[in-house]
């Protein structure tokens, strides 16, 4: 705890600077009411604590919950556009055990106009809806020179058909959903898909930060295509399946401006499979879920006509949310479990020869494993007040299977960390993935499409270790990082 404090003292005062002239740029920019309100709330008429959890978007409410599961149809059709940018600031606490600080630590401490967004989404008929995504991020690539390129590309899509079926004896939703990441569907945000929500910008200073660390996902990855039918019985039951596979031919848009080495590519139809039971009662509601997949995923840039250049994943997580709604008060309460087990290609494990040896500088390390296990647990608590202050804590945890196949970074034959294939910063020494912290938030919403936030991420153990992760003298705690953010939305 000393430790945290000492560095928030010592960055606070410089930090607050950075980020109150931000803030004040961004609300002089303001009017004094919020009258261009997001696609959504022009559509339904409500205000954005209606379909948001006290004003967090993208967090859902039971009746934010409904729209999205009713097709984004409810209310009256309308200009289809939204928009949301993303500027921050952020420092890592030591930069100093680097080689190369500028590109370890790109834009350290230094504010960003991190990315942007396009939306196309809304009531297209009674039963045809729509949210679609485009982000442009301004950081993409960096070039040569260490100056940076922005690109754009397709980001989270989800078409929908949907219908509601309600009498005296039921309430049935049920519909299908054509997108392109899988639980990007999932109306609660302990989903894979939505429980990282603050978008982390690119550059590596951020790669510490809470969005940018431990989360459960499915090991397909994005930019996928895929197609799911669900139900929600008596707002009891929900359940959904689907199947995905590689974003081509006419369903190529899900996957554009990501180019083709880099584009997930995947052998035939993959299942992915969603249940969950929840209740409503007076200003609380309940959710626990479950969910799996299966996936078939080619290594990227490699041969697709070669099986021997597939891997394979399964995936199987359990959830659960409880929210309290109660003006002036919103509580939320959330945690994820997701366990994964990855079997590599045969093309990997053939050319993979670890160059280490152990301490000794003798003994060559283990043989790679085939195979690998990886356990993440997710945890949240939140507390709003008034839809305006609010702040959260998270812990997060990753455990998993030792393999060599991950070392980033080990001795050589003279018992030293050998500088020609070692990793600095973000090696890893010792083959786990091991990564154990906890991220403190509090934010402000001065107006309904406006987020104002800090987040400190602090980590007891990284890579593996607590020290010297890296074998170069990297401790956890040298990656705890301070986010300042400003995340609008019109």
């Amino acid at each position: 705890m000393s430790f945290l404090t000492l560095h928030i003292k010592a960055w606070l005062p410089s930090a607050l600077t950075r980020a109150l002239g931000l803030a004040v740029v961004i609300l002089l920019g303001l009017p004094p009411e919020a009258q261009a309100l997001p696609t959504f709330a022009r559509q339904t008429g409500q205000n954005c604590v209606a379909c948001h959890a006290g004003g967090q978007f993208p967090e859902l409410t039971p009746f934010g919950r409904m729209f999205k599961l009713t097709g984004y149809t409810i209310g009256q059709r309308t200009v289809p556009l939204s928009v949301m940018a993303v500027g921050g600031v952020s420092r890592v606490a030591d930069t100093s055990k680097s080689d190369a600080p500028d590109a370890d630590f790109q834009k350290n401490f230094a504010p960003v106009f991190a990315s942007a967004s396009l939306f196309l989404a809304g009531k297209v008929t009674n039963n045809i809806g729509a949210f679609a995504q485009i982000t442009y991020n301004n950081y993409a690539v960096t070039n040569a020179d260490g100056s940076f390129s922005g690109h754009s590309q397709a980001d989270n899509m989800d078409f929908r058909y949907a219908d509601h079926i309600v009498d005296d004896k039921r309430d049935w939703v049920y519909g299908v959903s054509l997108n392109n990441n899988p639980s990007v569907s999932d109306p609660w945000n302990t989903a894979a898909a939505w429980m990282q929500y603050v978008p982390v910008p690119s550059p590596t200073s951020y790669q510490f930060a809470d969005s940018g660390g431990v989360y459960p996902g499915y090991g397909s990855g994005g930019n996928i295509a895929g197609i799911s039918a669900y139900t929600l019985w008596n707002k009891t039951i929900y359940a959904e399946l689907g199947t995905y596979r590689t974003a081509s031919k006419v369903l190529s848009f899900m996957s554009a401006g990501i180019d083709d080495a880099s584009r997930t590519k995947l052998q035939g139809n993959n299942p992915y499979l969603r249940l969950a039971l929840t209740r409503e009662w007076g200003p609380h509601n309940i959710m626990v879920g479950a969910s799996g997949m299966l996936a078939r995923v080619y290594d990227a840039g490699t041969d697709t006509g070669n099986p021997d250049n597939m891997g394979r994943f399964k995936n199987r997580g359990i959830d659960a949310q409880y929210q309290y709604l109660l003006d002036p008060h919103t509580v939320t309460a959330q945690f994820a479990y997701m366990r994964q087990e990855q079997t590599y290609s045969a093309a990997t494990i053939a050319g993979a020869a670890p160059p280490y040896f152990l301490a000794d500088g003798v003994t060559p390390v283990n043989a790679v494993n085939p195979s690998d296990r990886t356990h993440i647990f997710r945890a949240k608590l939140s507390y709003v007040y008034q839809a305006r202050y609010g702040g959260s804590l998270s812990f997060f945890n990753r455990t998993g299977t030792t393999n060599t196949l991950n070392q980033t970074a080990g001795f050589d034959a003279t018992g030293q960390i050998t500088s020609a294939s070692s990793t600095r910063v973000t090696g890893n020494l010792s083959g786990s993935p091991a990564t154990r912290g906890l991220t403190y938030e509090a934010f402000w919403i001065p107006q309904q499409n406006v987020r104002i936030g800090a987040q400190y991420t602090a980590y007891n153990k990284f890579n593996g270790a607590s020290n010297n992760y890296d074998g170069f003298g990297r401790n956890a705690r040298d990656n705890n990082t301070l986010f300042l953010y400003a995340w609008l939305a019109y």
